[in-house]
């Protein structure tokens, strides 16, 4: 997923988003800041929403079930990927990958995953901490193998 893909599933998904959560035009468009006019404009498919909005719409709405079930259930984690493509995380707690996650290789302790809807790929270790994260498939498995073969190579 780009972070295109992920602009157009939000502004397409806005209305939804706010409507679940209770808030009015006037109410929505102060909390992700914009003008209630811009709003008005994203939720009529007539402009997207700009890149700042949809991190604020993701962040503060991340329990939002329309939101979840758009981007596979961790919204902050898509925008986190994209945001930091290829960086280790270092502990952050998951719930696992029960849900939205399609388990790629288990070694050693860690678990490669990939998400059924963004498609990102990450490591998780022993404790379901997430400990990387990447669109790339190839640098996913590459971290994976180094991290199984060398669990050292985690301390920093």
């Amino acid at each position: 997923m780009t972070k295109e893909e992920i602009i157009l599933i939000i502004s397409n998904k806005l209305r939804l988003i706010r409507t679940e959560a209770g808030y009015t035009q006037d109410k929505m468009a102060n909390v992700i800041g914009l003008s209630k006019k811009t709003l008005v404009q994203v939720e009529k498919g007539r402009i997207e929403a700009n890149w700042t909005a949809v991190i604020a719409v993701c962040a503060l709405f991340r329990d939002n079930e329309t939101l979840t079930t758009s981007l596979g259930g961790e919204p902050l984690e898509v925008i986190e990927t994209i945001a930091r493509e290829g960086m280790d995380y270092r502990k952050e707690k998951t719930l696992g990958g029960k849900v939205w996650w399609k388990e790629m290789d288990r070694e050693e302790g860690f678990v490669l995953q990939q998400n059924l809807f963004s498609k990102h790929f990450r490591i998780l270790d022993r404790d379901d901490y997430r400990i990387y994260s990447s669109f790339d498939e190839e640098s996913s498995r590459s971290r994976f193998n180094e991290i199984t073969k060398n669990p050292n190579s985690l301390k920093g």
